[in-house]
């Protein structure tokens, strides 16, 4: 696969923005570890390698286990989630596959039950977010670093 662009160079004002965008998300309020699966799992759906790769090294680096990042394909057969992420990954699906599920109200009301007005505005920015990114990298073939297995290298 052969990157198209690099859109931190070609586009650099508007990727300083998206990160800027970044920025005032992390500083939500919103727990890491949340935000991390959010961002994992609406990578996986859109199908995005790049990160995919990125975020689960970061979520790694983060404390999150590797059973957890495994299962959260399969989250809700898992317990291994709570109630408040199982909310905020039901609607990082429906706000990722929007124009299947247009958002229904009892998506919104499960979330309604876990967190407050602010929280769901920046979880809804967050996600909103991760998929421009996906966007940007599938559309522009961002290609993630390969690491040879250990196996592989002997």
């Amino acid at each position: 696969m052969t990157p198209r662009m690099n859109i931190f160079e070609v586009a650099g004002e508007g990727t300083k923005a998206m990160i800027g965008v970044e920025t005032a998300i992390a500083k939500s309020g919103l727990d890491s570890s949340l935000l991390h699966l959010v961002k994992i799992r609406a990578s996986q759906i859109n199908g995005c390698a790049f990160c995919i790769d990125m975020h689960v090294k970061d979520a790694v680096k983060s404390g999150e286990s590797h059973q957890r990042l495994h299962l959260l394909d399969g989250w809700r057969d898992s317990p291994a989630f709570t109630d408040r992420e199982r909310a905020a990954l039901n609607w990082t699906e429906a706000l990722t596959r929007i124009a299947k599920t247009h958002a229904p109200d009892a998506d919104y009301a499960m979330l309604q039950a876990q967190f407050n007005e602010t929280e769901i505005a920046w979880l809804t920015l967050a996600i909103g977010a991760i998929n421009l990114w996906n966007r940007v990298q599938i559309g522009l073939r961002a290609v993630h670093p390969v690491e040879v297995p250990a196996a592989a290298a002997a």
